[in-house]
């Protein structure tokens, strides 16, 4: 009975740890050809992507997310897609909330999961925002939010809101056809604008510090997928330094156009990737 007990607990451990990466929507880059009138418009989150499978909340990565009972309790037993938020800027703190194993109720209070797609609704975007608003509005949930979805005129006008929002401390805008239906993978349908581009690469190696970084790290050496080699330096904070993230881990980082030869100009550490 004992061995029969620890096989089952073994079992739910591992079903709790991983439950296979959904397959997401994601998006594309802006580019200034797009007629802004036949976009949605929304603010782009900085908080950590969870899907909804009806039962429980999967990270991008394909772990199961630890959410307490109470907080998913009025969740819908439908799809759903969005982002587990705390604010603008907190990004880190958010991740450190959603990634522990066992939850804390007291940070979990301070969690709302705004959504943006009803995976498995038929119709175009448009409908689809609707129906978020039906359901939001049916369930009984303080945790369930809708991402503010809203239309602009042109281009002068989405770049204009872009730069009030970034001042304010937003990361950027997405915009979402609203004509379109819902799929998965890599779309036009949905577009990402940012006054800066970002990419992720290996962390391979590290550079020494010099001066008042003398015996830490001066900068992460690290590969993009294509096989390209640089330093990151800007953006490390001084715990980076101290305790920078590990050989094999992928961060995210941000820079502004590409050399000749074909390296990011003025790479900026951004954040570690979501690792769970």
């Amino acid at each position: 009975m004992i061995k029969m007990l620890t096989v089952l607990l073994l079992v739910v451990c591992c079903q709790l740890a991983a439950a296979g990466k959904p397959e997401l929507l994601l998006a594309q880059v802006y580019n200034d050809t797009i007629d802004v009138k036949q976009y949605w418009i929304s603010e782009k989150l900085d908080g950590v992507r969870a899907y909804w499978d009806g039962k429980q909340l999967i990270s991008r990565g394909g772990k199961v997310i630890a959410a307490p009972a109470w907080f998913v309790a009025g969740f819908p037993p439908r799809p759903l897609d969005g982002e587990l938020w705390l604010g603008r800027n907190q990004f880190a703190a958010t991740l450190s909330v959603v990634s522990k194993q066992q939850p804390v109720d007291s940070e979990w209070q301070q969690i709302r999961y705004y959504l943006f797609e009803l995976p498995d609704a038929t119709g175009s975007f448009t409908e689809r925002i609707s129906a978020l608003q039906h359901l939001i509005a049916r369930q009984d949930s303080r945790y369930l939010m809708l991402v503010p979805q809203f239309r602009l005129s042109d281009n002068a006008a989405l770049l204009a809101k872009l730069s009030e929002l970034e001042q304010a401390g937003a990361e950027g805008l997405m915009l979402h056809h609203q004509d379109a239906l819902y799929t998965t993978g890599r779309s036009a349908d949905l577009l990402k604008l940012k006054t800066y581009q970002d990419s992720e690469a290996e962390v391979i190696g590290y550079r020494p510090g010099k001066g008042k970084y003398q015996g830490m790290v001066g900068a992460l050496l690290v590969k993009t997928q294509d096989g390209k080699t640089f330093a990151i330096g800007s953006g490390l904070t001084d715990a980076l330094r101290q305790t920078p993230p590990p050989l094999g881990a992928v961060v995210t980082y941000r820079y502004n156009g590409l050399t000749a030869h074909g390296l990011p100009r003025f790479a900026r550490f951004l954040r570690l990737r979501e690792a769970f």
